[in-house]
């Protein structure tokens, strides 16, 4: 008889979000969806508000990326008040949003696999739920629990020191920056007492992943085989190719390493991408309009950044990436656990990246704003932590915001994330009539590779219990699992 199977709510990821698997009269996978059940009116409700109340507005999407949003607004608006798209900014206000950028790239990293990635591999798929969590790595695995809190910190407050607070701050305003860099910031970062300064963090950022490949290594085919499947990627580049997480062209890969869109400029990132609605979901999927919806979707993300970009313009992460490339012969790698290998790549760049801003005298001192003739529409990309972010604002003559698009970097990974729940549950249900943990762990964990901040597309009230429930053919309940 059919069957279906629901896992509410997906654990381990920022927000909430439930998976549908039904399967045939054979116990087989028929059909598969990862639902976003809540609504998101940013857009809606900032409209009428003056424009420059939006980086500090649409920030409050979310706890965990508020800086992404907060940037990719401000770079928007940068636009709106004639300052350019990204490099016209003066030294110091582009500098120091960068590193901005860099801690909350750094923070993000490390919070994501530490406390939500790590469990998994430490202890297996299959492992206690009770030991399979964060508690779980601090009792068994102290070092690299206090690593993934200290290194998060860092982050953190390299925020604190160039957006004003560490969650929802202000440091970005129309045009550039509204501080310098202090001194004793600048000093504590540099040559503070350890852990809490850059050398350290370098240090933990290779260890982590000589951690990792060396997980890899002893654990290749799990790794390798666990939600491969070919796709496009998407990301920001520099106009060189190089890797630039702040600002870029827009570059589009298929599988093969093809190039779809080819460096093209992100203020007209309309003519190329589309948002298909679907009724089960309150989360838009986008594809490339030259591909149509049932080719033209992509990833975003790590993966998809060490896919587009041609080389990492720093010396230890580029000496990873090219061992990264390696792994698949130059060809674009479509292993979805492979995300977390690029993510740790990523982690070190950043941390190199913060070295070079903070030994920057354009922090200290400088004009901090630009501003030339206002226009009215601005278009802010960048690469958050988990993809691509999209950042469109229209204004009137009143300075007030008549139009907001945000397409999220989850809402771009959207199908992909429905794509590796497919894959996974095909791999592990087909066939097996039983609920069983780690068979619902293993779809969570293809969905945790990704990142997802379901938050930045949803808003939910309350707590919500994990509910797993068994349905037969005449949707009587068979068997259900609630904590």
């Amino acid at each position: 008889m059919s069957q279906k199977i629901t896992i509410e709510p997906v654990t381990r990821v920022e927000g909430h979000g439930k998976v549908t698997i039904h399967l045939d009269d054979n116990n087989n996978v028929s059909e598969s969806r990862f639902h976003i059940v809540e609504f998101r009116g940013f857009e809606r409700f900032v409209q009428g508000r003056p424009y420059w109340e939006a980086p500090v507005l649409v920030q409050r999407l979310c706890g965990i990326c508020p800086v992404s949003h907060h940037l990719a607004a401000a770079k928007a608006i940068d636009v709106l008040v004639g300052a350019g798209t990204g490099e016209g900014l003066t030294p110091t206000g582009e500098k120091m949003r960068r590193l901005m950028h860099y801690g909350q790239i750094f923070q993000s990293h490390a919070l994501h696999f530490f406390h939500l990635v790590s469990p998994d591999l430490l202890f297996g798929i299959d492992a206690d739920p009770a030991i399979r969590n964060v508690i779980g790595v601090a009792l068994k695995h102290k070092d690299l629990a206090v690593q993934g809190v200290m290194m998060r910190k860092f982050g953190q407050e390299i925020i604190r020191a160039t957006a004003g607070k560490k969650i929802h701050g202000t440091g970005a305003i129309p045009g550039g920056i509204n501080k310098h860099l202090s001194p004793e910031d600048k000093e504590a970062f540099l040559n503070g007492p350890d852990p809490m300064n850059i050398t350290k963090m370098l240090a933990w950022s290779q260890g982590v992943l000589e951690f990792f490949k060396d997980y890899y290594q002893k654990n290749q085919s799990f790794i390798d085989g666990f939600a491969s499947f070919p796709s496009n990627h998407l990301s920001l580049v520099r106009k060189d190719g190089a890797m630039d997480l702040y600002h870029g062209v827009l570059r589009a890969v298929d599988s093969e390493g093809n190039k779809i869109l080819d460096d093209v400029d992100y203020q007209d990132y309309e003519q190329y991408i589309e948002e298909e609605v679907r009724s089960w979901s309150y989360m838009k999927f986008p594809y490339l309009k030259s591909l149509g919806k049932e080719k033209g979707w992509y990833r975003v993300g790590p993966l998809a950044r060490l896919n587009t970009c041609d080389f990492i313009p720093s010396p230890l992460a580029q000496a990873e990436f090219e061992q990264y490339k390696a792994v698949t012969n130059g060809k674009p790698n479509n292993h979805c656990l492979h995300y977390h290998y690029a993510r740790l790549i990523e982690l070190l760049h950043s941390a190199e990246m913060i070295e070079e801003l903070l030994n920057d005298p354009d922090l200290m001192e400088g004009e901090l704003v630009i501003k030339g003739t206002k226009v009215n529409k601005g278009i802010g990309l960048l690469e958050a932590p988990r993809g691509t972010l999209f950042h469109h604002y229209e204004i009137n003559d009143d300075d007030q915001l008549t139009k907001a698009n945000l397409i999220v970097s989850t809402t771009n990974n959207n199908e992909p994330m429905n794509q590796s729940v497919n894959y996974v549950a095909h791999s592990w249900m087909d066939g097996k009539a039983e609920i069983t943990e780690p068979m619902m762990n293993a779809v969570e964990v293809a969905i945790r590779a990704y990142d997802p901040c379901l938050s930045c597309a949803t808003h939910a009230l309350g707590q919500m219990p994990l509910e797993i429930s068994l349905f037969d053919v005449n949707n009587q309940l068979i068997d259900q699992k609630r904590t």
